[in-house]
């Protein structure tokens, strides 16, 4: 009788283990992982997989539509250790083409995180570029120079890249996605 308590206490601990697993990491069931950044390409889809369909029901939040765009997200910098709101972050490189993009970050329970009488995000059109074209955004509480998106508050935190209109959601894939660095800068 222990040994069958046994099986099936470690059979329940695997299988919600692994459910889990699927939910929150995903990189084995239909993540799209370029670096730190991920997303789930099939969100917007008329027929995501079940692994898909499960992330949605999780998260509970507003998908774009799979014509409209994707949604990158990082909780961990390039070096995959997590953010948080005690350091200022660098985000440096070239992000993939899209017609329009926004950078924002946002808390454990999805609000925003910048600072309430200041920018929400930062957008595509509103920053100060290189003349390759690449970026270079901070993120975090000390003023930095050039583009730089103020947080509040204590704790950990993810950054959200919206890209809208872009060939990533064509099906490309993760060795062709070109997504720009996170880079810890300083810590308070």
């Amino acid at each position: 009788m222990f040994h069958l308590l046994a099986m099936i206490v470690v059979a329940l601990s695997v299988g919600f283990g692994l459910s889990w697993y699927a939910l929150t990491d995903g990189r084995l069931f239909g993540v799209l992982q370029a670096g730190p950044w991920a997303a789930w390409p099939d969100v917007g889809s008329a027929e995501p997989n079940p692994y898909t369909r499960a992330h949605l029901a999780r998260v509970a939040g507003l998908q774009l539509g799979i014509g409209e765009g994707l949604q990158f997200t990082a909780a961990a910098d390039s070096d995959g250790m997590p953010l948080t709101r005690d350091c200022t972050y660098r985000i440096q490189g070239k992000t993939p083409v899209a017609a329009f993009w926004t950078l924002s970050a946002i808390g454990p329970s999805g609000v925003n995180l910048a600072r309430p009488d200041g920018t929400a995000t930062i957008r595509s059109t509103a920053i100060a570029r290189s003349n390759d074209g690449a970026i270079v955004l901070y993120v975090g509480k000390r003023l930095a120079p050039l583009n730089w998106l103020e947080l509040t508050g204590n704790g950990p935190f993810s950054l959200v890249l919206t890209l809208y209109d872009t060939v990533v959601s064509s099906g490309i894939s993760s060795a062709q996605t070109t997504m720009p660095a996170i880079i810890k800068e300083e810590c308070l």
